[in-house]
C-alpha cells in the first residue's frame, strides 16, 4: 500500500469517525429534549451554553436514577383526594390559607413518592426528569405561594395557584384526571350573582376551583375570609 492509499484511508476513517460521533452526539440531544421538553429550552436559556445545560440536564438524569421512587397503594390515593377535596371546599373562605394548605399537601406527596424535599431548587431539577411538562405549573404556584405569604397576592392569583398545584398533584398521585375522594363529587366553582358555592356543570376551566368569568365578573365576597 502506498503513502498515498494509506493517507487516504485515514482520511476515510476520520470521517467515518467524525459522522460516527455527529450521528451520536444529536441522538442524545434529541433524547434530552424529548424526555425534559420546555425544561430542556428553559435549562439553555438560563445556562452558560447549550453544552452546559445539557451537562446539566444528564446530572439531573443522574441524580434521578439514585433515587428510590415508590408508587402510592390505593388507601394512600384516597387519603391524598379527600385531603386535596377539602382544601378546594375551604378555597372560598380562605384562598389564602388554601393555597399554603395545597403547597403542603403538595410537598407531603412529593417527598411519599421519594423525591427529595429539603431543597426547592434540588426539588425541581430531580423532578423535572419524570415530570416536566407539568413543572411550569409547580413554579407558577411556588411564586404565587410567595406572594401569597407577602399578603400581595390577588384571589385570582391564589385560584390560579390551587389550578397549577393540582396539575402536578394529579400526574403524582397516577390519575390525569382531577383528584377527587368521591365518585361524582360535585365541582365547586362561584356563583356570579351570590358568590356561593354551587356545583359546576360546564366549567371552562379545571373543575374543582372557584373560578371568575371571563366578562361581567362579580368580586368574590371577603366578608368572611379571615
Amino acid at each position: 500500500m502506498t503513502a498515498t492509499q494509506v493517507l487516504l484511508t485515514i482520511i476515510v476513517l476520520l470521517v467515518i469517525a467524525a459522522l460516527g460521533y455527529g450521528i451520536w452526539f444529536v441522538t442524545r440531544r434529541r433524547a434530552l429534549q424529548q424526555r425534559f421538553g420546555p425544561e430542556y429550552d428553559r435549562a439553555v436559556a438560563e445556562g452558560d451554553s447549550r453544552l452546559a445545560a445539557e451537562r446539566e440536564l444528564r446530572e439531573r438524569e443522574r441524580r434521578h436514577a439514585a433515587l428510590e421512587l415508590r408508587e402510592l397503594d390505593p388507601a394512600a390515593r384516597t387519603r391524598y383526594a379527600t385531603s386535596w377535596e377539602e382544601i378546594q371546599a375551604r378555597f372560598l373562605d380562605d384562598p389564602s390559607g388554601a393555597v399554603r394548605d395545597a403547597d403542603a399537601l403538595v410537598s407531603e406527596l412529593i417527598a411519599e413518592r421519594g423525591y427529595p424535599t429539603g431543597d426547592y431548587d434540588e426539588q425541581v431539577a430531580t423532578l423535572s426528569v419524570e415530570h416536566a411538562r407539568t413543572l411550569g405549573h409547580y413554579r407558577d404556584a411556588h411564586e404565587i405561594s410567595g406572594l401569597s405569604e407577602r399578603g400581595e397576592a390577588t384571589t385570582e392569583q391564589l385560584r390560579q395557584a390551587v389550578v397549577h398545584y393540582r396539575t402536578l398533584f394529579a400526574e403524582l398521585l397516577g390519575t390525569d384526571e382531577t383528584p377527587v375522594a368521591r365518585t361524582g363529587a360535585a365541582d365547586p366553582t362561584v356563583s356570579e350573582t351570590t358568590g356561593t358555592v354551587s356545583e359546576a356543570t360546564d366549567a371552562p376551566e379545571p373543575a374543582g376551583v372557584p373560578q371568575q368569568r371571563a366578562s361581567g365578573d362579580v368580586p368574590h365576597d371577603t366578608s368572611r375570609r379571615s
